[in-house]
């Protein structure tokens, strides 16, 4: 049975970092291409990042040279750096492989305010 466990997430100011983690498990997934997608309140959820089994990374316009995604096969985790946060970027972020499963994890809470 696949899992995803988000950790990471917290309240931050505009500016400032966050390093999010997804451990997987139940799956062989050194082998599956993964994404970081995030859910803003009263809005859809939208994906944010991927990164390929050879670590090819492609990121979304509204985040691409503040955000980094990366993965260490033998943690079987998935990591997304966020630097120089906006208050936009307030969401609920998950991880996912992608295209995504039809299961998500419970997510990891990032607020950005002052």
């Amino acid at each position: 049975q696949v899992q995803l466990v988000e950790s990471g997430g917290g309240l931050v100011q505009p500016g400032g970092s966050l390093r999010l983690s997804c451990v997987v498990s139940g799956i062989i997934y050194s082998l599956h291409d993964m994404g970081w997608y995030r859910q803003a309140p009263g809005k859809q959820r939208e994906l944010v990042a991927t990164i390929t089994s050879g670590s090819n990374t492609n990121y979304a316009d509204s985040v691409k040279g503040r955000f980094t995604i990366s993965r260490d096969k033998d943690k079987f985790t998935v990591y997304l750096q966020m630097n120089s946060l906006k208050p936009e970027d307030t969401a609920v972020y998950y991880c996912n492989f992608f295209p995504q499963i039809n299961y998500w994890g419970q997510g990891t809470q990032v607020t950005v305010s002052s």
